[in-house]
């Protein structure tokens, strides 16, 4: 296995801060089938049981968030099972402001947040490269005793993770070996709904792509090969998924939050926002879900503290 890690990570150089573009290009090179993305990659335990992805948000500060994620692990007492893992989905911004080679995955803007297609060294969605590092990580002849995968973000990372889930492609070689998979989706902005029914009265007329992906599931995009919404729900709602809400993420006018009318159809703030679409998804399927939502008292809009919490700490590592 480490071995396998070895080869698939190569160190780069480019930790230099740029004015434009990410401060860091993570050291780590994951091959893909084709190309490779870069990636922090943590401390390699002796013995893999589980695998952290933690998905970075617009800053694409990978670095940042695994140190969290490291945080977390060690806090919980699980760093020594479990690996790491920050993905980082750089941009053509990035690629310009630091030496990258050609074969590094890149994407337009933020278009890899939304499942879109990356600019070079060859298409893929942002979302396939996941599928690619979930399957990698769930091979048993690299991977012989990883039980679980937990795929988490905070905030726009948390958007990313709750679209993922939503149109992620099925993986019946992990169900086969038993590996089980949970998303987390900490203090989201918005959320991806089955049809056109918000929390919220507003104008229709004035907000006329509140139901456009990645809102709602008009134009999806290409990686989800034509399956309807119908499917799409009836799998969401199978999947093992964790709403981890800051009861403190409360201010309608954080400067981070997403004030379009497309969100504000959702609620005014983040903890209210995902307060309403876990009872959306309740009353949409009163025979059960295989989901949860959990409060973190006294943290607001902090990454960090959500993830290093007790509750935090317990669904990123526990049952």
């Amino acid at each position: 296995m480490r071995k396998w890690l070895l080869a698939l990570l190569i160190t780069c150089a480019s930790t230099q801060a740029a004015e434009q573009g990410v401060k860091a290009i993570s050291s780590g090179r994951l091959l893909l089938s084709a190309g490779e993305i870069a990636v922090s990659l943590g401390p390699t335990p002796e013995k893999i049981e589980r695998v952290l992805i933690i998905v970075h948000g617009q800053l694409r500060d990978a670095e940042t968030y695994r140190q969290s994620a490291e945080r977390a692990a060690e806090q919980a007492g699980q760093s020594a099972n479990t690996l790491v893992l920050a993905p980082q989905f750089l941009n053509e911004t990035d690629v310009a402001s630091h030496p990258v080679p050609d074969s590094v995955l890149r994407w337009q803007g933020n278009d890899w947040m939304a499942g879109g297609l990356s600019t070079a060294p060859f298409t893929l969605s942002a979302y396939a490269a996941l599928d690619e590092i979930i399957a990698r990580l769930g091979d048993r002849r690299q991977f012989p005793d990883v039980k679980q995968i937990v795929i988490a973000g905070h905030s726009d990372g948390a958007q990313v993770v709750q679209r993922y889930a939503l149109l992620s492609h099925p993986q019946p070689a992990l169900e086969a070996e038993g590996v089980k998979v949970r998303y987390v989706i900490a203090n989201a902005s918005s959320y991806a709904y089955f049809n056109e029914q918000r929390p919220v009265a507003f104008s229709h007329a004035g907000c006329p792509d509140f139901n456009r992906w990645t809102y709602g599931l008009a134009d999806l995009p290409a990686y989800t090969e034509g399956q309807t919404p119908a499917q799409l729900e009836e799998s969401y709602v199978k999947r093992d998924i964790v709403y981890l809400l800051g009861q403190q993420d409360i201010d309608p006018n954080h400067p981070q939050l997403d004030k379009s009318c497309e969100a504000k159809a959702q609620g005014a703030s983040r903890l209210i926002r995902g307060r309403h679409y876990f009872n959306y998804l309740k009353r949409r399927h009163p025979q059960g879900l295989s989901q949860q939502l959990i409060e973190v008292p006294g943290v607001g809009h902090d990454g960090d503290g959500m993830l290093t919490s007790p509750e935090g700490q317990k669904v990123l590592f526990g049952q």
